[in-house]
């Protein structure tokens, strides 16, 4: 029989191993309620524990969380298939009895034998037990057939955010025209409203005098005060508002982390790169720029890849060699039919872009790393881009920023609606979360870009299909 009184207020938690996976803390996450983790959950762990990615850590957490709930248990005469007592109120519980009625839930509602419904026959156990049940799950599908079966159910809410809230547009405020002096002569206005350090704001006159401008909160102060956007980023035209705004951001040494987010053609990555070869080569503001990006691919993965770690890294690194390649001059001319045969003479070779970009890297001016040898680092004095952000968890955003030394400025770019990490959503990736958590400080800025500027049939693609 269950160890919870029937018509109890506390509800019994069942949780899957998906949201354990994607955080390690999910059994403390339930506030005074029970948390009930079947034997199939525990097998799934056990078989994720080992490996070097995110998720494997995940899984060596969890269980090595549960042991040590195990020995304090122990030391107080609890036992965990009873339920034992969580830091937070509530209780864990190692579902291992009833095997024989969690196969005659299996039959009587013709579901076969597997991990995932096993989870959900023990939910239908305990409700059939008298206890309020809520299956806890990220996986949609498995959300959908304990729905069915009559089962509460719930999305594992933990580091989600309200992206509606966090990618809001450029926002507009109107100004008295006694305020609107005072921005265009330079000494700005309180910010009196919600606005965050750093933000955007379209400025407009209430009185109608004048079609208004952008202002910036300046964090020092707390004032919206007026910014003459930058026509150029160096060498390279800025083609829209929103790439101003962000040229603004990347320019300013006072605003040490910023997040950039857009569609495919945006142009987040390159307005990053030509930034940093400004700042690092041209202002000698950092010593180098670092560039790395997860390893996550999109649809099928090629399999194992022969070579060294920079052979293999440089495939997944294409896209900044493509950015690279343009802003670092004209692209490579295409030789005519004549001129082939000279095409590859070593004179061409050395003023190819190609040997630019080597160059650079030789010159360790421009590094590519892995994401997975930040772990254990501090980086001072550097430009990094962290592209492809919107892949990363909440966890490892934060273990990434924590790596960042003095007089470093970090860069974030991404599309949270193009998300190939199969554990992430639009709402619980890294990139989202970074936006919503560090909008209050002085020294993070984020645009949201929303032209593409690719070409014409990108941004044909982007509107129609």
């Amino acid at each position: 029989m269950s160890t919870t009184k029937k018509n109890s207020k506390t509800k019994k938690m069942v949780v899957d191993t998906n949201a354990i996976l994607h955080h390690p803390d999910a059994l403390n996450s339930f506030g005074d309620n029970q948390v009930v983790i079947c034997l199939a959950v525990l097998e799934e762990l056990d078989k994720w524990k080992k490996g070097a990615e995110e998720i494997n850590r995940n899984a060596r957490i969890a269980i090595r969380l549960m042991d040590s709930l195990r020995e304090t248990a122990k030391k107080n005469g609890e036992k965990m298939a009873d339920g034992v007592s969580l830091p937070n109120g509530g209780k864990l519980q190692i579902f291992v009895n009833h095997t024989e009625e969690i196969e005659k839930v299996l039959a009587e509602n013709n579901i076969k034998d597997a991990p995932d419904n096993r989870i959900i026959a023990v939910g239908l156990f305990l409700q059939g037990q008298g206890d309020k049940v809520i299956l806890v799950s990220k996986d949609i599908n498995m959300r959908l057939k304990a729905d069915a079966l009559g089962i509460d159910v719930q999305d594992f809410e933990k580091n989600k955010t309200n992206q509606d809230e966090s990618f809001e547009e450029l926002r507009i405020l109107e100004i008295s025209p006694e305020k609107i002096n005072a921005f265009y002569e330079g000494k700005g206005f309180i910010n009196e409203g919600d606005f965050f350090p750093n933000e955007f704001i379209q400025v407009i006159d209430k009185g109608g005098l004048n079609e208004g401008s952008i202002g910036r909160v300046n964090p020092e102060n707390n004032l919206i005060k007026r910014v003459i956007l930058p026509e150029k980023l160096g060498s390279l035209t800025l083609r829209n508002q929103e790439q101003k705004m962000a040229a603004e951001l990347l320019l300013d040494p006072k605003v040490e982390i910023v997040a950039l987010v857009g569609g495919a053609g945006t142009g987040k990555t390159m307005l990053a790169l030509k930034a940093g070869l400004h700042l690092c080569c041209e202002k000698n503001l950092y010593e180098k720029m670092l560039v790395s990006r997860p390893i996550i691919p999109m649809g099928k993965d090629i399999g194992y890849l022969p070579g060294t770690k920079d052979e293999k890294l440089s495939l997944w690194m294409q896209p900044i060699f493509d950015n690279l390649h343009f802003l670092l001059g004209q692209q490579e001319k295409r030789p005519s039919k004549e001129s082939c045969k000279n095409y590859s003479t070593e004179e061409h070779q050395k003023e190819s872009v190609s040997d630019l970009v080597a160059d650079l890297m030789k010159k360790e001016i421009i590094s590519l790393e892995a994401l997975t040898y930040v772990r254990g680092r501090s980086i001072p004095r550097q430009y990094v881009i962290i592209d492809e952000a919107q892949n990363l968890t909440p966890h490892e955003v934060k273990t990434i920023v924590t790596r960042i030394g003095e007089n470093t400025k970090i860069i974030f770019t991404g599309d949270p609606e193009q998300i190939d990490n199969p554990y992430l959503d639009s709402r619980s990736n890294g990139l989202s979360y970074l936006v919503e958590r560090m909008s209050v400080s002085k020294i993070f800025g984020f645009v949201q870009l929303v032209e593409t500027e690719r070409s014409r049939a990108a941004q044909e693609g982007a509107r129609l299909l």
